[in-house]
Protein backbone atom coordinates (compact mmCIF):
# COMPACT_ATOMS: atom_id res chain seq x y z
CA UNK A 1 0.00 0.00 0.00
CA UNK A 2 3.01 2.20 1.33
CA UNK A 3 4.26 2.01 -2.61
CA UNK A 4 1.23 3.12 -4.14
CA UNK A 5 0.46 5.28 -2.28
CA UNK A 6 -0.60 9.12 -3.45
CA UNK A 7 2.24 11.16 -3.33
CA UNK A 8 5.05 8.32 -3.19
CA UNK A 9 7.73 9.04 -6.28
CA UNK A 10 7.82 7.26 -9.12
CA UNK A 11 9.33 3.76 -8.86
CA UNK A 12 11.61 5.26 -11.54
CA UNK A 13 12.86 8.56 -9.62
CA UNK A 14 13.13 6.65 -6.35
CA UNK A 15 15.57 4.22 -4.37
CA UNK A 16 13.70 1.21 -2.93
CA UNK A 17 15.96 -0.94 -0.17
CA UNK A 18 13.87 -4.86 0.97
CA UNK A 19 15.98 -6.52 3.64
CA UNK A 20 14.82 -10.17 4.48
CA UNK A 21 16.35 -13.35 5.43
CA UNK A 22 13.28 -14.90 3.37
CA UNK A 23 11.66 -13.65 -0.43
CA UNK A 24 8.41 -15.23 -0.42
CA UNK A 25 6.75 -15.71 -3.94
CA UNK A 26 3.72 -13.05 -2.94
CA UNK A 27 6.65 -10.87 -2.35
CA UNK A 28 9.25 -11.33 -5.28
CA UNK A 29 5.37 -9.87 -7.23
CA UNK A 30 4.90 -7.60 -5.33
CA UNK A 31 8.77 -6.51 -5.75
CA UNK A 32 8.40 -6.93 -9.55
CA UNK A 33 5.62 -4.33 -9.55
CA UNK A 34 6.90 -1.69 -7.38
CA UNK A 35 10.13 -1.70 -8.81
CA UNK A 36 12.02 -0.39 -11.73
CA UNK A 37 12.34 -2.85 -14.18
CA UNK A 38 16.07 -3.49 -13.84
CA UNK A 39 16.36 -3.55 -9.91
CA UNK A 40 19.10 -5.27 -8.21
CA UNK A 41 18.48 -8.41 -6.55
CA UNK A 42 21.64 -9.39 -3.59
CA UNK A 43 21.92 -12.48 -1.30
CA UNK A 44 23.98 -12.30 1.20
CA UNK A 45 24.22 -16.46 2.04
CA UNK A 46 21.33 -18.22 1.11
CA UNK A 47 17.41 -16.67 0.91
CA UNK A 48 15.15 -18.48 2.93
CA UNK A 49 18.38 -20.45 4.58
CA UNK A 50 19.26 -20.29 8.05
CA UNK A 51 22.41 -18.66 9.22
CA UNK A 52 25.84 -21.23 9.38
CA UNK A 53 26.15 -19.29 12.99
CA UNK A 54 23.47 -21.13 14.43
CA UNK A 55 23.87 -24.75 15.46
CA UNK A 56 20.55 -26.02 15.42
CA UNK A 57 19.06 -29.35 17.81
CA UNK A 58 16.00 -31.12 17.33
CA UNK A 59 14.30 -32.90 19.80
CA UNK A 60 11.32 -35.35 19.86
CA UNK A 61 9.39 -35.41 22.99
CA UNK A 62 5.59 -36.32 24.64
CA UNK A 63 3.66 -33.42 24.66
CA UNK A 64 3.36 -33.99 28.22
CA UNK A 65 6.75 -33.47 28.62
CA UNK A 66 7.43 -30.32 26.43
CA UNK A 67 7.24 -28.30 30.12
CA UNK A 68 9.62 -29.92 31.64
CA UNK A 69 12.04 -30.31 29.07
CA UNK A 70 12.09 -26.54 28.75
CA UNK A 71 13.01 -26.44 32.41
CA UNK A 72 16.23 -28.16 31.18
CA UNK A 73 18.41 -25.07 29.26
CA UNK A 74 16.40 -22.59 31.35
CA UNK A 75 17.69 -23.47 34.36
CA UNK A 76 21.30 -22.10 33.51
CA UNK A 77 20.05 -19.40 31.92
CA UNK A 78 19.97 -16.23 34.30
CA UNK A 79 23.29 -14.74 33.84
CA UNK A 80 23.68 -10.97 33.26
CA UNK A 81 25.10 -11.63 29.34
CA UNK A 82 22.90 -14.75 28.56
CA UNK A 83 19.56 -14.47 26.89
CA UNK A 84 17.22 -17.29 25.75
CA UNK A 85 14.14 -16.40 23.04
CA UNK A 86 11.67 -19.19 23.68
CA UNK A 87 8.89 -19.01 21.06
CA UNK A 88 4.88 -20.15 21.56
CA UNK A 89 2.20 -20.22 19.28
CA UNK A 90 -0.44 -18.47 21.01
CA UNK A 91 -0.64 -15.04 23.00
CA UNK A 92 -2.19 -16.73 25.99
CA UNK A 93 0.67 -19.76 26.35
CA UNK A 94 3.23 -16.55 25.97
CA UNK A 95 1.88 -15.80 29.23
CA UNK A 96 1.30 -18.41 31.00
CA UNK A 97 4.41 -20.24 30.60
CA UNK A 98 5.96 -16.60 31.61
CA UNK A 99 4.28 -16.54 34.89
CA UNK A 100 5.18 -20.38 35.15
CA UNK A 101 8.99 -19.74 34.81
CA UNK A 102 9.40 -16.47 37.27
CA UNK A 103 7.19 -19.08 39.79
CA UNK A 104 10.29 -21.15 39.27
CA UNK A 105 12.30 -17.84 40.02
CA UNK A 106 13.52 -18.01 36.36
CA UNK A 107 13.38 -14.14 35.76
CA UNK A 108 10.99 -14.03 32.40
CA UNK A 109 8.75 -11.57 30.78
CA UNK A 110 6.76 -11.87 27.43
CA UNK A 111 5.94 -9.85 24.52
CA UNK A 112 2.96 -10.80 21.70
CA UNK A 113 0.52 -8.71 20.23
CA UNK A 114 -2.13 -8.60 22.92
CA UNK A 115 0.06 -6.55 25.09
CA UNK A 116 -0.04 -2.54 24.64
CA UNK A 117 3.17 -0.77 22.87
CA UNK A 118 4.20 0.08 26.17
CA UNK A 119 4.36 -3.33 27.97
CA UNK A 120 5.50 -5.01 24.62
CA UNK A 121 8.63 -2.30 24.24
CA UNK A 122 9.12 -2.65 28.98
CA UNK A 123 9.13 -6.16 28.26
CA UNK A 124 12.23 -5.93 25.24
CA UNK A 125 14.05 -3.55 27.50
CA UNK A 126 13.91 -5.71 30.53
CA UNK A 127 15.32 -8.77 27.90
CA UNK A 128 17.74 -6.81 26.86
CA UNK A 129 19.60 -5.54 29.74
CA UNK A 130 19.01 -8.64 31.76
CA UNK A 131 16.07 -8.30 33.95
CA UNK A 132 14.47 -10.89 32.50
CA UNK A 133 17.00 -13.00 30.36
CA UNK A 134 14.11 -14.53 29.42
CA UNK A 135 11.51 -13.81 26.63
CA UNK A 136 8.23 -15.50 25.89
CA UNK A 137 6.83 -14.40 22.22
CA UNK A 138 4.74 -15.47 19.85
CA UNK A 139 5.81 -14.92 15.82
CA UNK A 140 5.53 -11.51 16.67
CA UNK A 141 9.32 -11.21 17.37
CA UNK A 142 10.17 -12.82 15.09
CA UNK A 143 11.08 -10.34 12.63
CA UNK A 144 12.22 -7.07 12.66
CA UNK A 145 14.19 -6.83 15.88
CA UNK A 146 17.74 -6.46 16.75
CA UNK A 147 18.42 -7.94 20.45
CA UNK A 148 21.80 -8.37 21.03
CA UNK A 149 22.98 -11.06 22.99
CA UNK A 150 20.29 -13.90 21.70
CA UNK A 151 22.46 -17.00 22.31
CA UNK A 152 19.66 -19.56 22.62
CA UNK A 153 16.35 -19.46 20.92
CA UNK A 154 13.98 -22.49 21.99
CA UNK A 155 10.98 -23.13 19.52
CA UNK A 156 8.60 -24.60 22.13
CA UNK A 157 6.34 -24.67 19.50
CA UNK A 158 7.06 -24.96 16.01
CA UNK A 159 6.27 -22.98 13.79
CA UNK A 160 3.59 -24.00 10.45
CA UNK A 161 6.10 -22.61 7.84
CA UNK A 162 9.71 -22.69 6.92
CA UNK A 163 9.91 -18.91 6.42
CA UNK A 164 8.94 -18.43 10.49
CA UNK A 165 11.38 -20.85 11.29
CA UNK A 166 13.99 -19.61 9.60
CA UNK A 167 13.27 -16.08 10.61
CA UNK A 168 12.39 -17.35 14.46
CA UNK A 169 16.02 -19.00 14.62
CA UNK A 170 17.56 -15.72 12.78
CA UNK A 171 17.26 -13.94 15.93
CA UNK A 172 20.41 -15.57 17.37
CA UNK A 173 23.58 -15.95 15.88
CA UNK A 174 23.82 -12.31 14.57
CA UNK A 175 26.36 -10.47 13.20
CA UNK A 176 29.11 -13.09 13.52
CA UNK A 177 28.01 -14.36 16.88
CA UNK A 178 27.38 -18.18 17.22
CA UNK A 179 23.82 -19.31 18.60
CA UNK A 180 21.64 -22.24 19.24
CA UNK A 181 18.62 -22.74 18.18
CA UNK A 182 16.14 -25.94 19.53
CA UNK A 183 12.96 -26.74 18.36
Amino acid sequence: RLLGAPGMPDKNTRHTLMFSATFPDDIQKLAHEFLRDDFLFLTVGRVGGACSDVTQAMIQIDHSEKRDKLMEPLSDVPTAKARTLVFVDTKRNADFLATLLSQENLPTTSIHGDRQQREREMALVDFKNGTCPILIATSVAARGLDIPKVEHVINYDLPSEIDEYVHRIGRTGRCGNLGTATS
